[in-house]
């Protein structure tokens, strides 16, 4: 629990006003004192008690409800207390004024409250990086991702591996202290690298997931890519529902990647616009080219819009590795959606399973491609995963490749044991709790005031 003379900190929890409602929340071992210079008393735990809360001089800042969390059962592990009052930004500063003025207490900054639930044991560093996406969640996939995250899912596993790996090296130690010693069993080095095999293959199942966690957390990339005028501006703004990309008759007017962040039936979709590809002699074009093609290597759907019904040309697309949607995943490479575009120019649309046809202008087609989208992406995201950020997919795969020298049957004993040892503290880095000082204040810097 937090030293008694840790600071009591206070901030509003709930979005500033004017709203009908405004929680303002306490953590700290200054709050059943500053209970009672406010509201007269310290509430029953997890009881509300609605009274009148008061300033210095005992006039009436406003009455609202007040409710009180004791150490240790509260989301930081201190004393937590919350004010619900009206969300009227004259009775928010007036409160927060009061609270300001109260020996102890401090205005707490971005991510104070989940640091000190950190702190105190109430979360590893899995479950604050899941809270923390939780509170950003825009749409449902990631709702669910985080959530699932922040109740303790990875950490909870980690906690389980590392202390397998802790169990492993002590046994393989023992075998090394105590290798002439009767009662100590001859095979029992064995029985704890074999624990280690186990662990490592669980390991590596968790890290092949073809990055679903962070692309959830961060977007699936849609590269909208064809030749010039092909009408992909006009595709992304109306897919935006707003001009974000200008549009032009004069080729080349995209010379710059845009990006446009979407909610796809519950998916987050970075849908990008590229430059028309083709040979240029203006530098400005193709260094668009480039770039469009540098995006298309990391896109999760490419989308191909050619008026002409073209197909992707493989020496502009050389290295992406395409195929066709619908194609066998085994193959790798980035499925493409081939799109005929402008297709309020055509006349009479020939039925083509094997190609949409969209218009921007009329709208014909958009719901056909958002739906052979949202079938790709699905496909894409359709088993959980518990990696979501890039620091815990390294924590991971540290422990993993110092897992797999300690299964060299040809190392030492002694080097062995060293490499469960430095598996264990990659895990430990990864649940924090060990040598992870420099990271703590990137992760709470994302965090809002309140939280």
């Amino acid at each position: 629990m937090t030293d008694s003379q840790a600071p009591t900190l206070y901030a509003l929890s709930s979005g500033r006003g004017p709203a009908g409602v405004a929680v303002i929340r306490m953590s700290g071992p200054a709050v059943r004192s500053a209970l009672q210079a406010v509201f007269g008393r310290v509430p029953a735990p997890r009881a509300a008690a609605y009274g009148a809360l008061r300033d210095a001089d005992g006039s009436i800042l406003d009455r609202g409800l007040v409710l009180f969390f004791p150490a240790p059962r509260s989301f930081t592990g201190d004393d937590v207390a919350e004010f619900q009052v009206h969300g009227g930004r004259a009775v928010v500063a007036a409160l927060l004024r009061r609270l300001g003025g109260l020996p102890g207490l401090v205005a707490a900054p971005a991510g104070a409250f989940t640091r000190r639930a950190f702190e105190n044991g109430r979360m590893d560093l899995t479950a604050v990086e899941g809270l923390a996406d939780l509170v950003q969640a825009e749409t449902e996939a990631q709702r669910r991702q985080a959530l699932r995250l922040a109740e303790g899912a990875f950490g909870q596993g980690a906690m389980r591996w590392r202390a397998d790996l802790l169990a492993a090296r002590a046994a393989v130690e023992a075998d090394l202290d105590f290798a002439e010693e009767e009662d100590v069993p001859g095979s029992v080095a064995d029985d704890g690298l074999a624990r280690v095999t186990a662990v490592r293959a669980e390991m590596e199942r968790v890290l092949a997931d073809g990055g679903r966690g962070e692309r959830i957390r961060d977007g699936f990339q849609v590269v909208v890519m064809g030749p010039p005028n092909a009408g992909k501006s006009s595709l992304v703004n109306h897919l935006a529902g707003r001009e974000v990309a200008i549009v032009t008759e004069v080729p080349g007017t995209t010379r710059d990647v845009l990006e446009v962040h979407l909610d796809l039936e519950g998916l987050p979709v970075v849908l990008v616009d590229t430059a028309g590809l083709r040979d240029s002699d203006d530098r400005v074009e193709q260094e668009g080219v480039r770039r469009a093609r540098s995006r298309a290597g990391v896109a999760d759907v490419i989308l191909w819009l050619d008026p002409d019904g073209g197909a992707p040309p493989s020496d502009l697309l050389a290295g992406v590795g395409v195929r066709p949607e619908g194609g066998d995943p085994g193959n790798g490479g980035v499925p493409v959606i081939a799109v005929r575009s402008q297709a309020d120019q055509l006349g009479a649309i020939e039925s083509d399973p094997n190609r949409l046809a969209v218009s921007s202008r009329t709208g014909f087609g958009i719901d056909g491609l958002l739906d052979a989208i949202a079938r790709v992406l699905q496909s894409k995201s359709a088993e959980p995963s518990l990696i979501a950020q890039e620091r815990q997919r390294v924590c991971v795969a540290e422990a993993v490749e110092a897992l797999l020298r300690a299964e060299d049957a040809c190392a030492p004993l002694e080097v062995r044991a060293d490499e469960i040892r430095r598996a264990s503290q990659a895990l430990g880095r990864l649940v924090g709790q060990v040598d992870v000082e420099e990271v703590l204040g990137a992760i709470f810097a994302n965090f809002c005031i309140g939280k």
